[in-house]
């Protein structure tokens, strides 16, 4: 766990989310501030900076998160109908929280 990471502390339960789907690498959650009527966040439960942090190996867990999010829109009947998954990365690409994140978003077009 990274001291100050919101992210971190949700998958230590030392703060609340209303977590959707969890296994050992990955922990996903409803975004307190949905952009979307189906908003989640899918995380690695190991804490990577960013996109632009990724080390040889963590293409794994990123990877596994994919896989998650596709598992998750097919559970929430978005699988063929369509959904967003995007991730935003440094400053200037709009990432607020520092731990990579993944974002599901359904339910509305763009």
């Amino acid at each position: 766990m990274t001291e100050g990471c919101v992210f971190c502390r949700i998958v230590a339960r030392e703060s609340p989310a209303e977590i959707v789907y969890e296994d050992e690498e990955v922990l996903a959650f409803k975004d307190l501030y949905p952009k979307a009527p189906i908003h989640l966040l899918i995380i690695p439960k190991r804490h990577i900076e960013s996109i632009a942090k990724l080390e040889p190996g963590d293409e794994v867990v990123a990877g596994h998160c994919v896989r998650v999010a596709q598992l998750l829109a097919e559970r929430l009947g978005y699988g063929e109908r369509g959904y967003r998954f995007s991730s935003n990365t440094g400053p200037e690409g709009g990432q607020v929280v520092y731990h990579l994140h993944f974002h599901l978003t359904a339910g509305r077009r763009g």
